[in-house]
């Protein structure tokens, strides 16, 4: 298993352990509902090391996703490392800004240091089926990698590139940078099940047949890819019979005119077929089709249909997603939109973060943003289970002073409605609740137990 060392670790490593039990006190001006509640909708201001710890009694155990955007420690952002760790190496860093490169030597020490005690946090908070998914960029990716892969061994899911700035910053002085990246592990990776996204215009259209049972594309029925041959799956390798004269497809002969298809490759290679033969014989009078390709070969194809299991078909992330709804502008625009402002620099958009909700989480899960900043989250939150009648709830975290002027003001005018929003859901709303939350005083375990 591979290991980070930085200056701090020791120190930082089991830190997230001694951090104090806070209160969590509910603020009922700044909530939006008439029964402020822990098991509401939630946005806490405070410190996030100490939210999550704090959380720890009500939902360890319990998020099924969770999603941070975190200083990408650029050197411009002017965050200040202020955690109380023990050590006199890391108290001499407490409240000073942490430097460009070449400036400040120990500017990745403190950002690991900085992270690591608050992911092992997420990861006690995080559901055996869940995973947690991590923006950043080239300042700290590898570093990040490392970090994940020792808190969270043999769970990595994969690297997503996503391109939010097309035509690239122009200020950059050798390479143009187009993209950031989304970092992805999963608490179990055996228990965690990756969903899907919607297809694309251009995917769509690939589905150009129809018959009574809904639109449909033609796909080969030979199984290929990952465990093609018929070693993999034996007894998914079997006879296909085809009367030319009647279109029936039999596993069995019933005549000599006959056509038999087996799964063999154009080399003569032993392959298989995509189902077995019981699942054949359920559907093969629905799905399946038979042609004779320009090679003069026969071969079998099954119709992929649009809806499957009553809903739309998906298909599994890609590493890259390039779309123009991903663009860091997007962001940028509905803020100034809903809240009359451009006061916070780079928020995410909120395609970006609905479709790892869709990828991620059903229709009643929990969502966590620890690093909340303009409240894209808990908005995606909301407009998915709009869309489709879910009840996933959220759980903001945000130190920042904007926690309630602009992180929750944003959620209480999507619940209650943007006038001004060129969204005619937004205008109307999207309704449900949110109760607000401050850190309060530590809580002195030993008078409890």
């Amino acid at each position: 298993m591979p290991t980070i060392q930085f200056k701090g670790k020791t120190f930082v490593q089991n830190h997230h352990l001694a951090v104090p039990h806070h209160q969590l006190v509910p603020d009922k001006k700044k909530s939006l509902t008439d029964r402020v509640s822990l098991h509401d909708n939630l946005i806490i201001h405070g410190d996030n090391l100490l939210a999550l710890k704090a959380l720890l009694p009500t939902y360890a155990g319990k998020v099924k996703c969770i999603y941070i955007d975190p200083p990408y420690n650029t050197g411009n952002e002017g965050w200040i490392y202020n955690d109380k760790v023990n050590s006199p190496i890391i108290n001499e860093w407490i409240g000073k800004v942490v430097g460009k490169e070449g400036e400040d030597l120990t500017r990745h020490d403190k950002w690991l240091c900085m992270m690591m005690p608050r992911l092992k946090l997420l990861k006690e908070l995080l559901a055996d089926d869940g995973a947690i998914f991590m923006s950043i960029d080239h300042n700290e990716l590898g570093n990040l990698r490392i970090l994940m892969d020792e808190i969270f061994p043999d769970n990595f899911l994969g690297i997503i590139s996503v391109v939010n700035n097309l035509k690239g910053r122009s200020d950059d002085e050798f390479i143009a940078t187009a993209n950031e990246f989304l970092l992805v592990y999963a608490k179990n990776k055996r228990k965690f099940e990756m969903g899907g996204l919607p297809l694309s215009k251009i995917q769509l259209i690939e589905y150009d047949q129809e018959d009574e049972w809904g639109r449909y594309k033609e796909v080969g029925f030979r199984k290929t890819g990952k465990g093609w041959r018929k070693k993999d799956r034996p007894n998914m390798f079997y006879p296909i019979y085809f009367d030319n004269t009647t279109g029936k497809v039999s596993i069995t002969r019933t005549s000599k005119n006959d056509i038999e298809i087996l799964p063999l490759t154009t080399d003569g290679e032993e392959g298989r077929w995509r189902w077995g033969i019981e699942t054949f014989l359920d559907r093969k009078d629905r799905d399946i089709v038979v042609k004779q390709v320009r090679t003069g070969r026969w071969q079998v194809f099954t119709k992929m249909r649009l809806d499957y299991n009553g809903e739309h078909r998906t298909l599994l992330p890609k590493s890259i997603w390039i779309d123009p709804k991903y663009d860091t502008a997007k962001g940028a625009a509905f803020l100034k939109e809903v809240l009359h402002n451009d006061a916070f620099d780079n928020p995410k958009p909120l395609d970006f973060i609905t479709d790892i909700l869709r990828v991620s989480c059903n229709k009643n899960d929990l969502v966590l943003d620890s690093f909340a900043g303009s409240g894209t989250t808990a908005q995606a939150v909301l407009e998915l289970n709009k869309e489709d009648g879910g009840s996933r709830k959220f759980i903001l975290v945000e130190m920042g002073d904007y926690a309630d002027k602009i992180t929750a003001e944003r959620i209480r005018r999507v619940i209650k409605g943007a006038p001004n929003s060129s969204n005619e859901l937004l205008r109307k709303g999207l309704g449900r609740t949110f109760s607000y939350f401050e850190l309060g005083d530590p809580i002195d375990i030993s008078n409890i137990l």
